[in-house]
Order: structure tokens, then C-alpha cells, then sequence
């Protein structure tokens, strides 16, 4: 693994406050279309579900699953849709074709069994005020908060995997791969430079704090090489910064990372981290004094 990595630049974007945008986890598109089931639909749902590969996968394709995954289809975000990558108590992940290149399609459980977890991260998120107990809104909820937490982490100069659409439960993003297969994750490559990787990883805690996003859940798992690039994925549970748990969940990234690396061998520490990325007027000497 190279020891140089690319730093994404960020797009001009105004200081983030309480101005969040609500998210509408009313009934979408797709479930008027599984709700009048005409016959294009109809077909569309049997030559899906008839597939070899979805045979085993009836709890995450219910009906109106299906419909959003046509409603995507119909959009011109899929073309064709194909196998698993990955699956997981939440959600599965496929591939899919657009226009002759991959691309990730993630299919979020409506009954998914960690909706309690997902509480957790939705609950005092100015977004998703007013959602309730029910396990749909919870669920859509979710997929859109993953879908808006990666266009602002994206506009804030993080690479992290391409936002390309959103339709109830179903989320369709850039594929990261290499020659057909799923990046590697940082825990699972050599990495030549860990000093400069540790740097590439606190620039980018910095800048989602800066965008008003703390990740939640950040690690060695959920960032990928690629390109030359460190990537971070796994967005789902990132939290705006006003959330009451937020400095909680920074503080536990900053012991994940701060952890891996010093078994890099390096000497960091996730409370020197944790203080770092919390000093934006020191930071922002220290750039100056660089530059």
C-alpha cells in the first residue's frame, strides 16, 4: 500500500448552525406504486423476485421495496440489478449497472432488528423531530439521514462514496472497488505511512466537525483505500454536533482511531485527538503558520 494519500478539496459551503433541513419520511413514490400494483409493476416484481439470488431474501424485499427499486429503475439510477455484496442485520448491499459502470445499491430492513440502535442516533437530531415509534418512518428516516449526511460530508472535502439516490429504503451510491472487488478496508491493508494516514483521517474528523457532522461510529472498519485515497463509508449513524450525544460519539471515533494507530506504532492518543479536532482556532493557526 502507497504511503501518499489525496486530500479531497472542499466546496465552498456556509458554516453550518441549527439550519438543518428537515427530512419527509412521508409515503414516497414508491409506496403509491406498490399500493396500485399495475401490471408493468407487477411483472417487473415476478422477474425480480423469481431470480436465483433473491430467493433467500424476503425479509428485506417487501413490497414496497420492490417498488422503489422499479421507481429507481424507471429514474435511469439502475439498469440492471446484481448480486450481493455484503449483508448485515440493518441492511444488504448489491451491485447494480448504470450506464455500463457499478454501482452500490443498499436495501435497508424495514423491520430491521437494530431499530432501537437507530433510535439512539435519530432521537435529538434537529432533522428528525416528530418521527414516533413507527418502524417505517424510523427506517426511511435513517436512509435519508445517510443520504444527506454523505452530500455535506462530500461538500466538506471528505471522500466518502457518491450520493446518487434515495427511495424509501433503498439508498444508490457510488461503488468503491478495485478491479471488481469491494475496497479494502484500512484493518486489512499494510500501511506504509501510518503517520501520514493518521493525518489524512484527523483532517477529514476535522472537516465533518467543521460541517456540523460527527460520525458516530468511526474506525479502521469504515474507512477504505482506494485510488490513492482514504475513503470513509458507513455514514448511516453520523449525528449534527447539536445532537445531546454528540460529544459522547466523538469521543468514543477519536479512541477508535487514536487505538489503531498507536498499534501502527504511532504515539497518539484519542484524547489529544478528541482535543485537537474540538480547537478549530488552534487548527486554524496551525494552517496558517504552515501555509
Amino acid at each position: 500500500m502507497t504511503g501518499e494519500f489525496e486530500l479531497v478539496e472542499p466546496e465552498a459551503v456556509d458554516t453550518p448552525g441549527d439550519e438543518w433541513e428537515a427530512i419527509d419520511v412521508e409515503d414516497t413514490e414508491a409506496d403509491r406504486i406498490a399500493r396500485r400494483r399495475d401490471r408493468e409493476f407487477s411483472e417487473f416484481r415476478k422477474r425480480i423476485k423469481d431470480t436465483e439470488r433473491f430467493k433467500l431474501e424476503e425479509s428485506v424485499f417487501d413490497e414496497a421495496t420492490y417498488a422503489a427499486i422499479y421507481k429507481l429503475v424507471q429514474d435511469g439510477h439502475i439498469d440492471a440489478f446484481g448480486g450481493p455484496i455484503s449483508t448485515g442485520k440493518e441492511a444488504n448491499v448489491y451491485t447494480a449497472l448504470v450506464d455500463d459502470h457499478e454501482v452500490a445499491v443498499k436495501v435497508y430492513r424495514i423491520n430491521a432488528s437494530d431499530f432501537k440502535d437507530m433510535r439512539g442516533y435519530l432521537d435529538g437530531d434537529p432533522r428528525f423531530e416528530g418521527i414516533g415509534q413507527d418502524k417505517r418512518k424510523v427506517v426511511m428516516a435513517w436512509v435519508r439521514k445517510e443520504f444527506a449526511n454523505l452530500k455535506r460530508a462530500q461538500k466538506a472535502g471528505v471522500r466518502v462514496p457518491n450520493p446518487i439516490a434515495v427511495e424509501r429504503n433503498v439508498l444508490v451510491m457510488e461503488y468503491i472497488a478495485t478491479d471488481g472487488d469491494r475496497a479494502k478496508r484500512l484493518n486489512e491493508v499494510h500501511i506504509e505511512n501510518p503517520e501520514t494516514a493518521y493525518e489524512v483521517v484527523r483532517e477529514y474528523m476535522c472537516r465533518l466537525y467543521d460541517a456540523g457532522l460527527v460520525h458516530g461510529d468511526l474506525s479502521e472498519y469504515n474507512i477504505v483505500f482506494h485510488d490513492g485515497q482514504l475513503v470513509v463509508i458507513d455514514l448511516g449513524q453520523a449525528v449534527t454536533k447539536h445532537h445531546p450525544n454528540a460529544g459522547d460519539f466523538l469521543e468514543r471515533d477519536c479512541e477508535n482511531i487514536a487505538d489503531f494507530f498507536a498499534r501502527q506504532g504511532m504515539d497518539v492518543t484519542g484524547e489529544d485527538l478528541y482535543d485537537y479536532i474540538k480547537d478549530d482556532d488552534g487548527r486554524t493557526e496551525s494552517s496558517e503558520d504552515a501555509a
